[in-house]
């Protein structure tokens, strides 16, 4: 799953990981990730830090306070370099923007369960 508010950069993101063989769905909203994440049951989430309408370090902590979801697989992103922040939220990882679309797909693929 996809969480970026930025639609144009949501859909390239999406376009580069369905190539790379991956089925992600997008969200644009911080406030519908936790439903979102319950109804779909992603592998992982990658997520913008920040987004329009709550910030993305508080959707994280809802993830993690949410039964079931303390252990999913998510990547925070941003264009800043606030990985401290975001790995003491409770993140599994964190991208600085911009990266090249590999990065991506090798951590994703390093924090998906091994069947």
């Amino acid at each position: 799953m996809l969480v970026d508010d930025d639609r144009t950069l949501a859909n390239l993101i999406k376009t580069l990981l369905e190539l790379d063989g991956f089925s992600p769905s997008v969200v644009h909203a911080g406030s519908q990730v936790v439903t979102e994440i319950l109804a779909q049951q992603p592998d992982a989430v990658v997520m913008d830090v920040h987004l329009h309408d709550r910030h993305g370090l508080e959707v994280l902590r809802d993830i993690r306070a949410t039964y079931g979801m303390e252990s999913l697989p998510v990547i925070m992103a941003s264009g800043m370099d606030v990985e401290d922040q975001c790995l003491a939220a409770g993140a599994s990882a964190f991208i600085l923007k911009p990266f090249p679309p590999d990065q991506l797909v090798d951590l994703i693929n390093k924090h998906l369960p091994k069947t």
